[in-house]
């Protein structure tokens, strides 16, 4: 029905270490074993639907740049069903297995909720044929509760009701849809669930309505049966000044709050983490420890600048730290490296579009290589095993077993006079470490 999108662009191939054609892929051998494991399942690889299909190449300082044919104007759901097959076109050329998208992102949205779920689901159902003639799977769906001026103050924290009402009705819609696409995962991201000024703002009103929200969808997914993991995404400002998802660490204090913590695992975005004030590994890693960690949008940051600049990610080394926890805590589940990322302004061609995705892949890949060589040597984890050795002696396991008071501590601190001996961290000595596995 429509033109191919991308024409003379050949699926990309993984041709090697060596190869010099710039469209094939050097590390990403989608079928090499990992750790038990082909790398294409490792490392779950998928494609966003909103900046690489949706995104127009505009920002706040000027229009799109992009001239993409499945954004050229016309009837908006024929537009929509063009997007589709591109989309797919794409998957395929790249080899990746899975996609991730937002309601908003595939369909229009009409002047009603009823008109839009039709349009929804005429386009769900071209995009169910593209899957199986594929078999692209569908990692996770989500819906857009941030774009439509409804929601100048938020969904589910919004002061109205009735706009709590309307966001449940398009989450519901957009869960269904999922289901029916045979999604893996659902995330949920308060794009405007925060504050600009806490001068008009009841924050433990938003927080209980938000508490409520996820309670009633965590009901939802489990009455239809949904069988795919609930995600929450963390994100600490922009667009409001502080989000209520502000990192890891206050979201699994929302869910202890509202007693969801057997109901939601995270979706961790490297930009968002940075954003925060942490690395990526560190939200990650705080995730794993208290066991929410569920999948990864990844993409980075420009450290000069202080906003979500969602760029392809370029540093193996940095996310091969990432995926050796990763890979220590047994893998993404359900989960799986969305690319959250964008092309820059300036890069207007399709074929940019295979360039950023090919690259970010190959990061990954590589990334993957040197975590299974860290874990192979075993040299990272013996030397932080033996710097909390004390807690595996009989006397650690004694305090943490609550065998001894304060009191009986004292006591021993006191009888012992002398200060306990002070041990190096050995920080630039471990920093050496990494740095061969990577160079």
């Amino acid at each position: 029905m429509f033109k191919p999108a991308f024409p003379g662009i050949e699926p990309v191939r993984f041709q090697g270490p060596t190869a010099d054609a710039l469209l094939a892929y050097r590390y990403y051998d989608k079928d090499r074993i990992v750790r038990g494991k082909r790398m294409e399942d490792q490392l779950r690889l998928a494609v966003c639907y909103w900046h690489t299909f949706a995104g127009d190449g505009s920002d706040v300082f000027g229009a799109g740049t992009f001239d993409r044919s499945w954004q050229r104007g016309g009837d908006a759901v024929q537009a929509a069903e063009e997007k589709a097959a591109s989309a797919f076109e794409f998957f395929e050329k790249l080899g990746v297995r899975y996609f991730c998208f937002h309601d908003r992102d595939v369909a229009p949205e009409a002047p009603g909720l009823a008109e839009t779920n039709a349009i929804l689901d005429k386009i769900v159902e071209a995009i169910a044929g593209h899957m199986q003639r594929t078999g692209v799977k569908l990692l996770w769906g989500t819906a857009n509760l941030f774009s439509h001026p409804r929601y100048l103050a938020g969904a589910a924290t919004n002061p109205d009701p009735e706009v709590f009402a309307y966001a449940a009705a398009q989450v519901k819609k957009a869960l269904d849809v999922t289901r029916e696409l045979g999604g893996e995962n659902y995330v949920l991201w308060g794009g405007r669930e925060g504050y600009d000024t806490l001068l008009n703002t009841d924050m433990k009103r938003e927080l209980d309505q938000l508490g409520r929200f996820m309670a009633l969808v965590a009901d939802y997914k489990n009455k239809i049966g949904f069988k795919g993991t609930l995600l929450i995404e963390p994100k600490p400002m922009e667009p409001t000044k502080h989000q209520y998802d502000f990192d890891a660490a206050t979201v699994f204090a929302f869910l202890q709050r509202y007693d969801l913590t057997r109901e939601f695992r995270l979706n961790i975005e490297a930009n968002h983490a940075t954003l925060a004030g942490h690395s990526f590994e560190h939200e990650i890693a705080y995730a794993i420890a208290n066991n929410i960690f569920g999948s990864v949008d990844i993409n980075r940051g420009d450290t000069l600048l202080g906003w979500d600049t969602d760029q392809f990610p370029n540093d193996p080394g940095e996310l091969s730290l990432v995926l050796r926890r990763i890979l220590l805590a047994g893998g993404l589940g359900t989960g799986g490296f969305n690319f959250d990322a964008k092309l820059r302004r300036s890069s207007i061609e399709l074929q940019d579009m295979f360039h950023a995705h090919v690259g970010g892949i190959d990061v990954l890949a590589k990334a993957l290589l040197i975590a299974d060589r860290m874990i192979d040597d075993g040299k990272l984890a013996s030397l932080v095993g033996e710097r909390y050795s004390g807690w595996n002696a009989p006397f650690g396991k004694q305090i943490l077993d609550g065998q001894l008071s304060l009191s009986a501590l004292s006591e021993r601190v006191l009888a012992a006079k002398s200060e306990p001996a002070r041990r190096s961290g050995h920080q630039e000595m471990l920093e050496n470490l990494v740095a061969r596995y990577v160079f």
